[in-house]
């Protein structure tokens, strides 16, 4: 399960750091322009405070396995992080439209990977806090 843990960790950090690219990726400059200051505001800073509490979770992960996987608060942490990653999952199919990746091979070849990964988080994180 180590091995996991520190994929994970590594995973995530990589995924915290891609955030780094949304803006230009998504053409937020353009894109953003057409809405108020504070919903402009709010997608860069809220988007900075998740890639950093995916960094902080990849770090966790990553320096503190043997913590996550071994001790009572881990198996708590652990617990939440589940909870967490299952929430995203339900998101991943519920809180977006199908349009955007119905019928787009790209879009729907991400959508897949990211309700794998998902689901690849939950599922070890509810195991490391059940066992």
């Amino acid at each position: 399960m180590e091995i996991h843990v520190k994929t994970i960790g590594i995973m995530l950090i990589v995924l915290a750091l891609v955030h780094g690219f949304f803006p230009k990726y998504f053409n937020w400059k353009e894109e953003l322009k057409s809405i108020s200051l504070i919903n402009r505001q709010m997608m860069i800073v809220h988007t900075f405070f998740i890639a950093l509490v995916l960094l902080l979770m990849g770090l966790l992960c990553f320096t503190s396995t043997t913590e996550l996987l071994e001790t009572k608060l881990g198996k708590i942490i652990s617990l939440g992080f589940g909870i967490f990653w299952s929430m995203r999952l339900f998101i991943q199919f519920f809180g977006y439209s199908t349009k955007l990746w119905k019928g787009k091979a790209f879009e729907t070849t991400i959508h897949m990977l990211f309700s794998l990964l998902w689901t690849y988080l939950s599922l070890v994180f509810f195991w490391i806090a059940m066992h």
